[in-house]
């Protein structure tokens, strides 16, 4: 029988609705393997929605704030809870992401295990490696992860991957998919996981796996170690994608852009979603195009940058062409329109300027400075992979393997890229500050903060969080109709 597969809560049940599957005369799975895959590329596109995945990793950082300006943004608390860290098992945006997290992984199952026709060795190798992408997200922030075989009906409960059983999975998927799959320069519209997308996911994994292994104690608490093989396996595969051309960027913005050329590893498939989501959910009403006046950086981040520093930004230069009004990077100050005119907040009917400071909760709609990425006159396909952070998690490996030296020489060339001025020293602070220099607003601060140990610290608007809120908490509903599942510490 023909239909379409996802998967519903944790019991990760059929629901019939995204990928194209066949049931065999004996009643086994037998789904045509190069359709499903096709569905698992597409189903990246959830990953560009302003809420649910995304918003785990960058509303819960110190790097954006959802300010609730009026009532506009309120959603019954739902952004306050990230930010603040008060979210708790029923949150809607923590069970969202936990089940499209966990379709994902059964979709690239099937694929696997499709036998009409069955996988090519190198759609097999494709499929690990977004397997391995997804179940990365499910391990990195719930701390463990449900799995199913395709031909388990719904009255089997998932077996549960401890977090270090899951890291061990999720590498040998890399390793495994490495061989077969294709070698793949830099381009604007590379879609297909290729050798550089998985040796760049296995830097990731080597770099934070002091993280995922360290144990956990009943607070909470987690103490990461960095062990020196695992720090040489970062720079190993860093190189590797080096090996296959990637290198910086000349124009910051043009990574963003159709113009992108020599650091986008793995992108969204057109029509997989959009990055328009990225300037609409930030940008004022009365800007062309007009915005839902959403999201702001917070002052403390926007101070991390110098003068000079393009990715700070680049004032717009209106002349008359559509979108032209709208600078790059943050938008500052006064806000013209694409006719250089002062465009004027329909909202208090006062020039429409831009001030550094936000709050949570009674946010004027000109508070907090905005974040163009993704620019409306030239946006790009949105990025999963890209070469600036290969390139800064092998300057990290470098420094905490104690070669300060050549980790300092691989950040200043980046930051010349960038035309900041040279690094005199290098400590964690000042990585970290590099890191978020160079990946705001790329989904990656979460991850990098846990890693450096400033995750629970005090910033705008959230005091000093409990060392649990490293992980979230398995949804309640999760919970409720899995009895494999444990409750992670703390909630």
């Amino acid at each position: 029988m023909l239909g379409a597969v996802s998967v519903a809560c944790t019991d990760l049940e059929v629901d019939e609705v995204e990928s194209i599957v066949t049931e065999s005369e004996s009643g086994q799975f037998s789904g045509n393997a190069g359709e499903i895959l096709e569905t698992a590329y597409n189903q990246l596109g959830a990953l560009t929605d302003q809420a649910n995945v995304y918003s785990l990793l960058v509303h819960t950082s110190d790097e954006m704030i959802p300010p609730t300006r009026g009532t506009d943004w309120g959603d019954n608390g739902v952004w306050r809870l990230l930010h603040s860290h008060n979210w708790d098992p029923t949150h809607q945006y923590v069970l969202n992401s936990w089940n499209q997290l966990n379709s994902r992984i059964f979709t690239t199952n099937q694929v696997l295990a499709s036998t009409s026709p069955a996988p090519t060795p190198q759609q097999a190798a494709e499929a690990k490696f977004l397997r391995a992408f997804y179940m990365w997200h499910v391990m990195d922030l719930y701390g463990k992860v449900p799995f199913r075989d395709v031909n388990e009906g719904a009255e089997v409960d998932p077996r549960v991957l401890t977090r270090t059983e899951a890291f061990d999975f999720i590498i040998n998927d890399l390793e495994e998919a490495l061989p077969d799959l294709p070698v793949t320069g830099p381009s604007a519209t590379n879609d297909q996981a290729s050798k550089a997308a998985a040796n760049a996911m296995l830097a990731r994994l080597y770099l934070n796996k002091g993280v995922y292994m360290a144990p956990i104690d009943e607070q909470g608490s987690l103490s990461p170690t960095f062990d020196q093989a695992d720090m040489a396996k970062v720079v190993e595969h860093a190189d590797a994608v080096i090996a296959d051309g990637y290198a910086l960027e000349q124009d910051y913005y043009d990574n963003f852009s159709v113009n992108a050329q020599s650091e986008l590893i793995l992108v969204n498939r057109e029509g997989a979603g959009d990055a328009q989501n990225r300037f609409f959910m930030t940008l004022h009403y009365d800007h062309n195009p007009s915005g839902w006046n959403g999201f702001s950086t917070l002052a403390d981040f926007y101070s991390k940058f110098e003068d000079g520093d393009i990715r700070k930004g680049i004032e717009a230069t209106p002349d008359g062409t559509e979108f032209s009004g709208i600078g790059r990077g943050f938008l500052t100050g006064q806000q013209f329109n694409d006719d250089g005119e002062v465009i004027i907040n329909s909202r208090n009917n006062l020039p429409l300027a831009y001030e550094p400071d936000v709050v949570l909760i009674g946010a004027d709609t000109d508070d907090g400075y905005r974040a163009i990425k993704y620019h409306p006159a030239d946006k790009g396909r949105y990025i999963q992979l890209r070469y600036g952070d290969v390139h800064l998690m092998k300057a990290e490996a470098l420094f905490r393997s104690g070669q300060t030296g050549e980790a300092l020489t691989v950040v200043n060339e980046l930051r010349q890229a960038r035309g900041a001025s040279d690094l005199p020293s290098l400590d964690e602070t000042t990585l970290l500050d590099e890191r978020g220099r160079e990946l705001y607003w790329e989904g990656i601060r979460r991850v990098d903060q846990i890693r450096f140990g400033t995750f629970t610290n005090t910033w705008n608007e959230k005091e000093t969080t409990e060392p649990f809120r490293v992980l979230f908490p398995i949804p309640q509903q999760a919970m409720d109709s899995n009895p494999n599942l444990e409750q992670n510490p703390g909630y």
